[in-house]
């Protein structure tokens, strides 16, 4: 079955949210969307598969199929490549192009996302579930947020002059990288999109851009904004496939001089592996978390239970920056948990599209199923399993919100990545004995601290080995901030003057002088 029909809810709800919906107060997604783009985009042209193969697209909301996809492989990342070459060549229009209209580009583009934001939220939501209106206000005002602050950079990466011994002039270039590969996950497809585009595309790369075979259509659709915004052919091509094909020859290909990847720490090592393998190409990796959300007993309590809340379950607990391990200071422990199941039993789960839904459903059946037997494996080991935990609905793939208390440090879902709605809640005595059971981890990517204490604060954050701290907030990202994680969270930054870094090469140039002034 192939639809992209929305059920769009008539009735007035007596709460405040589904109230000003009614009223039309809030923005609506477009009904019944016409899915535009489904092929391969290679030198701003749309081309068929080499192989002609094609794969579905699914809504995870109902299960249905909503279209079909071409399937890139490696025949494709080759043409692909070949394009992306000629277009950094030296002497290109991309390559003599001033960096200011590279700005420009971008910032063109930023508008266009903004002009049909309306659409792209609605198959944003239709193709991964995500509820529409935080697809909205969250992920599109992110991707154009992080488009313009890249535009504006693109003419402000420059190097220094360096005053060396001797009669020589010295300077330093940054250059870009070359061909950068880059590999997006299903969770945030338009945000991230916008992550590894707006740095690469700033500093004069060009660019190979694999989408997640779940959720290739915004990706798709932001290829005819990129045609549309003026970009030369062969800058920016968009290739819908698989990982194990698409994505590894990506990896390993001989003409990418970069690959950047966000996604599990499994793939990431694969793809790390692949890129020694071939021609050391550079990589930047943002991969798994298992993240500590530190709670004191001098806390605003209302405050922590909240943030705690959003922290885990936000996206359906699909964030590599979910709060999952929740350590509560003894004597709050228990009105700590009793609010948060009270919490967890007041969150809406239902229709995308529904303005009241605050949780959608997980990817697809497959991602249902691991959740759900990591929730089993909680009772199992002997967690006490406070509300939830089964699977909600007739159809789509929807999990109930689910909340542990009791769980110990060696339990999988205290060790391992769950990537669903699944808050584990965990009691500590001193702040020793939190720093050091928050840091036993393989991963390091988000950590978290509530307390009114400054020192305890202080404390906690520089003490946490993850490469973002927030005090008295959760997942409190911006577009001016570098992002990344220690350990096996990954490597190298995105965002902020840091993203940056990860695709310039760094030139020294020194000339001989007949004499040197200072």
């Amino acid at each position: 079955m192939t639809s992209s029909k929305i059920e769009i809810p008539g009735e007035v709800k007596s709460d405040p949210a589904a109230l000003m919906a009614s009223l039309q107060l809030m923005p609506s997604p477009v009904p019944n969307p016409e899915i535009k783009y489904t092929k391969i985009f290679i030198n701003n042209e749309w081309q068929d598969s080499v192989s002609g193969n094609v794969f579905p697209a699914y809504n995870p909301a109902t299960g249905e199929q909503i279209c079909e996809i071409q399937e890139a492989d490696k025949a494709d990342v080759d043409k692909a490549v070949q394009a992306a070459r000629l277009a950094f060549s030296l002497g290109s229009v991309w390559r003599r192009m001033d960096a200011s209209e590279r700005g420009r580009l971008l910032s063109k583009l930023a508008d266009l996302v903004e002009r049909d934001s309306v659409y792209l939220a609605t198959i944003e939501s239709l193709n991964s579930g995500k509820p529409f209106l935080p697809t909205l206000f969250v992920d599109l005002q992110g991707t154009i947020k992080t488009l313009r602050y890249f535009a504006g950079y693109a003419d402000k990466i420059h190097g220094t002059s360096i005053p060396i011994d001797g009669e020589y002039l010295t300077f330093t270039r940054h250059e870009p990288i070359g061909v950068c590969g880059q590999i997006i996950p299903w969770n945030f497809p338009l945000m991230m999109t916008a992550w590894k585009l707006g740095p690469a595309i700033a500093c004069g790369n060009t660019v190979v851009l694999k989408p997640a075979e779940q959720t290739p259509l915004t990706c798709l659709y932001m290829a005819s904004l990129i045609k549309e915004a003026g970009f030369p052919p062969g800058v920016i091509n968009i290739l819908p496939g698989f990982g194990p094909t698409a994505g590894a020859a990506i990896a390993s290909h001989m003409g990418i001089d970069k690959v950047a990847f966000t996604g599990s720490t499994e793939v990431g090592k694969l793809i790390q592996e692949a890129a020694g393998k071939s021609n050391l190409k550079r990589v930047t990796l943002e991969l798994g978390g298992k993240n500590p959300n530190i709670i004191f007993a001098d806390a605003d309590l209302d405050l922590a239970v909240e943030q705690a809340h959003q922290g885990v379950f936000f996206n359906a607990g699909q964030c590599c920056t979910a709060g999952s391990r929740i350590y509560v200071e003894e004597p709050i422990y228990e009105e700590f948990v009793q609010r948060s199941v009270e919490r967890a039993k007041r969150r809406t789960v239902g229709s995308p599209f529904d303005p009241t839904t605050e949780q959608g459903p997980q990817i697809s059946c497959e991602h249902q199923n691991r959740v759900l037997e990591f929730i089993q494996s909680g009772i199992s080991e002997g967690a006490k399993l406070e509300c939830g935990g089964k699977a909600l609905g007739l159809k789509g793939f929807f999990i109930e919100p689910t909340v542990f208390s009791n769980v110990r440090d060696d339990m999988r879902i205290a060790r391992e990545e769950i990537f669903g709605p699944v808050q584990q809640i965990m009691k500590f005595k001193t702040i020793e004995e939190v720093i050091k059971r928050a840091n036993n981890t393989d991963y390091g990517l988000v950590a978290a601290v509530f307390t009114n204490d400054i020192n305890k604060a202080m404390t906690i954050s520089t003490a946490m080995q993850a490469g973002t701290v927030w005090i008295n907030c959760f997942n409190a990202l911006s577009t001016q901030c570098p992002f990344g994680g220690y350990k096996m969270s990954g490597n190298g930054r995105e965002l902020g003057e840091s993203g940056l870094k990860e695709y310039s090469e760094v030139k020294t140039i020194t000339m001989k002088m007949v004499a040197k002034n200072s």
